[in-house]
């Protein structure tokens, strides 16, 4: 069983033991919990932190754990009304509205409840993340001289350096900023590279996360449609023409939520586009080591193929390691840099130390390489159980493109399936999968899926999952 889900059920069989107990009254010690449960200490200790954080059980070292006093009967809340007035005063200003719609991410962040399989995970199951490896580097980089100093506001050279060596022979350290995880690069990107207002070009269909920035900070996120091999020139440079915009935001390898990859003969033409509009590109190559163990060779970088500055790269170690490694880079060059540097600063200071010393610990030890070549093989095999399963058991949900990196499938719905309610119903049947409809910025030309195998245990979980799955549409489209 899953460290979370022990730690739910323990939680809820103590709160009914609790019942039993007077005010004040003492609990059984940690270790009379873990032999009753059968539960591990880590297990117990986090359960009854859960419910001292919800006021029922008071800690006291040395003690133990009490059954606290019922809290006093809250104040009822204040009128907080005026605030619609505060922060839509000056909406009529501003060209596009700052909205923050964050469902398209929380989707991926959300954790189920205990039982529910998890195809709409945005992160590496624990079983497949490092642990071990992030553990011992932990330790390591606690031990190195100055871990807990203040790291230059670029980040640590050494890291700036590793960085650099996968964008070409051209890039340096020099290029690189180090930033806390690929969302926080993304961000400084678009609001270095876009006043509010200002269109942006981004891929259709496309990372909720990124749109949610783009809007927050007032941009207008407008989409040129892809196909299996990347965004299309022909609408790119249409798009161009016709907005004035000078921001192109892409995923050209693995790309979230399609899978594609940016075909060769469309990648110098790309960066061509972009510079004959005097735009820059925003790279996110989120997921350069996620490939599958039969991918082939992978292409390099868009900024590796540019000697011009036009593209602005976007790398993290997040989404290969661990939710909790938010070590990310963003890599320019020419003055954009510097604004870069500037905005980076000024939003969070700097990454702290022990995390980058943690993340150069890491990536040079020799359990990096071997946890590489464990998650491309692993991701082959969850990939393969979970097309062989939709074709079986799902061939109603078309399925034209298996992605040969990153971690989930993008199958087309039948045309009148409502997917929201599709997605309602494999909830209440016990699988949990993430909509289509947020990851278009306009109207979507199909109702879509998108199901990640990499957050799931392994491949019987993946089975069961697309089992629960074809009866929530036998719920929804035979209705």
């Amino acid at each position: 069983m899953q460290e979370r889900s022990s730690v739910v059920e323990l939680a809820n069989s103590l709160r009914v033991e609790l019942k039993r107990y007077p005010i004040d009254g003492k609990l059984p010690s940690s270790r009379a919990l873990v032999e009753r449960y059968r539960v591990s200490p880590v297990t117990v200790s986090r359960a009854l932190a859960q419910l001292s954080a919800e006021g029922l059980v008071v800690t006291r070292p040395g003690a133990g754990a009490f059954r606290a006093r019922p809290r006093a009967d809250a104040q009822p809340p204040g009128d907080t009304s005026w605030q619609e007035v505060a922060l839509s005063a000056d909406a009529s200003a501003e060209p596009v509205p700052r909205a923050v719609d964050a469902s398209g991410v929380l989707v991926t962040l959300a954790a189920p409840p205990p039982g529910v399989v998890e195809f709409n995970s945005g992160y590496l199951h624990p079983g497949l993340q490092p642990e071990r490896a992030m553990a011992a580097a932990l330790a390591r980089a606690g031990r190195r001289p100055g871990a807990w100093g203040r790291p230059p506001v670029e980040g640590l050279p050494e890291l700036r350096a590793w960085f650099a060596r996968g964008l070409g022979e051209t890039a340096s350290a020099a290029d690189v900023l180090v930033t806390a995880g690929g969302q926080s690069a993304l961000s400084c990107a678009l609001r270095a590279l876009a006043p509010p207002g200002a269109p942006v070009l981004v891929e259709s269909p496309t990372y909720p996360g990124m749109l949610a920035i783009a809007r927050a900070a007032g941009l207008r996120p407008v989409p040129v449609p892809a196909d299996d091999d990347g965004v299309r020139p022909d609408l790119l440079a249409a798009a161009f023409a016709a907005t004035g915009a000078r921001v192109f935001v892409c995923q050209p390898l693995f790309q979230n939520p399609t899978g594609a990859v940016l075909a060769s003969e469309r990648r110098p033409e790309v960066l061509r586009i972009a510079r004959e509009a005097g735009a820059f590109i925003i790279e996110d190559d989120f997921a350069r080591r996620l490939v599958h163990e039969d991918a082939g060779e992978v292409p390099e970088p868009l900024a590796a193929l540019d000697r011009d500055g036009v593209v602005v790269h976007v790398g993290s170690l997040t989404k290969v390691a661990s939710p909790s490694l938010r070590v990310g880079m963003l890599a320019a060059r020419g003055p954009v840099l510097e604004r870069l540097r500037a905005i980076h600063v000024v939003e969070n200071f700097f990454v702290p130390r022990p995390l980058q010393e943690t993340a150069l610990e890491l990536v040079g030890s020799p359990a990096w390489s071997r946890h590489l070549r464990t998650v491309a093989a692993e991701l082959k095999i969850r990939r393969d159980t979970m097309a062989a399963a939709l074709r079986l058991h799902l061939p109603e949900l078309a399925l034209p493109y298996v992605p040969s990196g990153g971690y989930h499938m993008w199958p087309r719905l039948p045309e009148d399936a409502d997917e929201a309610a599709l997605a309602a119903a494999a909830l209440r049947a016990g699988v949990a999968v993430a909509p289509g409809r947020p990851y278009y910025c306009a109207e979507p030309p199909a109702g879509r899926l998108r199901l990640s195998f990499a957050g799931v245990a392994g491949t019987a979980e993946i089975t069961e999952g697309v089992r629960r799955l074809r009866t929530a549409c036998d719920e929804i489209l035979r209705s």
